[in-house]
């Protein structure tokens, strides 16, 4: 008995490091090269292009003229946003008997900021360092995709609940500031619409994958290989040849529905059984935004409050743009709603660089850091993964 269990664990281990081969997310020499490169590059655009602009010099030159107080709460708030990251990934994406420990979570959850800010757009890297890094570990793969949808919609919830809060109190004169229609109920109904979307999603029937999978059952059914012969006519061959591949992509996408169904229905059960983990889901953005009003306070009189959210939340929408952390695509979604709801041109442009030093820079070069810690310590998960599937005779 024994000797198959440790025959099952080695066919186990073995599986898995297949598995993992196929979705590493190790990065090789010309992803570190490309790495090196943007942010060569983006130091060159940010310190030496944009500084010569027309009438950006002046405004440039305030940088050296900052409130030092401002600045330091500035920098305060950032640490801050990055603990509260971590609180609420560690209380969604790590289950109980996890072999991550709080060390670990600090070091995926860094990596995963730095992946996002440099290596893709929309926070594909890091969504992809997180799956990655969660396999690694020894969680399956409908978890890691169920948890990692709760995360969004617990996150994502939270901002789409203030985008609409804010815009629609900007535009009724709730809040104090003004209210241009494009940036404050545009942005509502878009939010209004993505939780009616997420909302229904729970109520998919449970009889969805099961059927997407019967059908691809009925795609191809493989023949016996003694019995089979060749295929001939050109129909057959096209079966033999798409049936195998159309099947696989269906029976992915029948995992779709019901990861997305279980993850939903996961953020809901931690709406309902809040933990003290949860509270990052709203301190995230809070602090954030914190770093961005302690900005406008550095270099001059801050908007109203509830300007300088819906300033930051409607110019996070440029992170869904194809642009590697969402450089001057985010920083002119910023800037540009700021002066919509009307903030001087200079001091929006000012204050939203100084936010991006804080918000872009300083996750970066620890999550560098953390990224490389992070690969050592998947060598003990490994081996606690293994000592579990087999046992000791």
């Amino acid at each position: 008995m024994t000797g198959a269990r440790v025959l099952l664990g080695r066919k186990a281990v073995m599986a898995g490091e297949e598995d993992r081969g196929r979705g590493g997310l190790a990065l090789g020499r010309r992803q570190l090269i490309a790495a090196a490169a943007f942010i060569l590059l983006a130091l060159a655009l940010f310190y030496i292009v944009v500084p010569q602009l027309p009438g950006v010099k002046h405004s440039w030159d305030r940088l050296n003229s900052g409130n030092v107080w401002w600045i330091g709460v500035g920098l305060v708030m950032e640490l801050a946003s990055m603990a509260s990251y971590v609180a609420i990934f560690r209380g969604v994406h790590v289950p109980a008997g996890s072999p991550i420990t709080y060390g670990d979570t600090y070091k995926i959850t860094m990596a995963s900021l730095a992946a996002t800010r440099l290596f893709a757009a929309g926070g594909a890297g890091g969504m992809a360092l997180t799956a990655w890094s969660l396999r690694r570990s020894g969680m399956a793969r409908r978890e890691v995709a169920t948890r990692m949808i709760a995360f969004l919609v617990l996150l994502y919830g939270v901002y789409v609940v203030t985008m609409i809060v804010c815009g629609v109190g900007l535009y009724v004169g709730l809040f104090g500031g003004t209210h241009p229609f494009a940036i404050t109920i545009v942005p509502a109904i878009v939010g209004v619409v993505a939780i009616s979307v997420f909302a229904a999603i729970p109520f998919l029937p449970a009889s969805l994958e099961p059927r997407i999978v019967a059908v691809a059952a009925k795609v191809w059914r493989p023949q016996d290989p003694a019995q089979a012969s060749p295929p001939t006519s050109v129909r057959a061959r096209a079966l033999a040849f798409f049936g195998p591949r159309l099947q696989r992509v269906m029976l992915r996408l029948a995992a779709g529905p019901s990861s997305l169904v279980a993850g939903v229905r996961f953020a809901i059960y931690k709406v309902r059984h809040p933990d003290w983990a949860m509270a990052g889901t709203v301190s995230w953005w809070v602090f954030n935004v914190a770093v961005l009003y302690a900005s406008f306070r550095a270099f001059g009189q801050a908007p109203p409050v509830a300007v300088v959210v819906q300033a930051y939340f409607v110019g996070m929408l440029a992170n869904l743009l194809p642009v590697p952390g969402g450089i001057g695509a985010v920083d002119g979604g910023m800037i540009g709603a700021a002066v919509a709801l009307g903030v001087g041109f200079h001091l929006a442009l000012i204050a939203v660089l100084a936010y991006r030093l804080f918000a872009f820079w300083l996750p970066s070069i620890p999550g560098a850091i953390a990224y490389f810690q992070l690969r050592r310590s998947m060598t003990g998960w490994e081996a606690s993964n293994h000592e579990q599937l087999v046992p000791a005779s």
